[in-house]
């Protein structure tokens, strides 16, 4: 197959047309700003910016959707344009919620310093929003020689003024009166007889109104979840055949798992 392409700002109509709207988005970036991290979604496009303080160069990849094995567009930041500090970021207008999207990072391989960089690799946005988790996801593709790209995590980008919250506000209890249950998405629900099945195991099914008024009926004033973060499996796990339920292998913080999704 072809490499892939070497581009300026300029972007191609695929590229441009994502599969998102950027209109909710009303963020306001400039080209020159480090701040804030992660993808931002504006109007115009979206902002990108990454940390990494040994780097001496980094390559924003774009690919054409979650099934795309390799990058159809390499970004590269300019360490004198793009780069403030300890922060990469470059603004691409024509960019869209729902690009999926991640990053390369060139820099020393010296273990003894604590330095590992590989331009071959794959890596996340520390502060995406979603994830795209491809079929044949291989963690382990990380650790050996060569390009990961057709078996790596990507970020996506999301917008998350977006939702609809349908007029939902927070309840603002006291702390003095609050009662919080912790429970585990999957779990709770895939035991809950009253989960409609297709919603068991999902975050729709703990929104689902037979489980609120369960957990009212309790007097619970809060529910604290186990984490629903992105979450990857255990070496150790995966030799045995078994798989991270408890979650607490977080690799993305501020994106919700998606295998909770329904």
């Amino acid at each position: 197959s072809a490499p892939p392409q070497l581009i300026a700002p300029s972007l191609s109509a695929e590229m441009r047309r994502g599969d998102g709207t950027n209109r909710a988005c009303r963020t306001s970036v400039t080209t020159d700003s480090p701040y804030p991290l992660g993808a931002t979604v504006s109007p115009d496009g979206v902002h990108f910016s990454v940390f990494s303080r040994d780097a001496n160069r980094i390559d924003l990849l774009l690919f054409d959707g979650h099934a795309a094995t390799e990058p159809s567009a390499v970004i590269p930041f300019d360490p004198f344009e793009h780069r403030t500090y300890h922060y990469w970021h470059r603004f691409m207008p024509g960019v869209r919620a729902g690009q999926v999207y991640a990053y390369r990072a060139h820099g020393p391989f010296d273990p003894g310093r604590g330095l590992r960089f590989d331009p071959e690799k794959v890596l996340i946005d520390p502060y995406g929003l979603a994830m795209s988790v491809p079929e044949g996801y291989d963690r382990r593709a990380a650790m050996r020689p060569g390009d990961n790209a057709a078996t790596a995590m990507k970020s996506v980008v999301a917008c998350s003024k977006s939702y609809d919250w349908e007029g939902d506000r927070p309840l603002r209890h006291s702390y003095a009166k609050t009662i919080i249950y912790e429970l585990h998405v999957r779990g709770f629900t895939k035991r809950h007889p009253r989960v409609p099945e297709h919603f068991r195991g999902t975050y729709a099914g703990l929104g689902s109104s037979d489980v609120i008024e369960y957990v009212k009926s309790l007097g619970v004033t809060s529910v604290e979840l186990l984490p629903i973060h992105t979450f990857v499996n255990d070496s150790l796990l995966l030799d045995k055949g078994l798989t991270n339920y408890w979650g607490y292998n977080t690799i993305g913080f501020f994106a919700p798992d998606p295998r909770y999704a329904s």
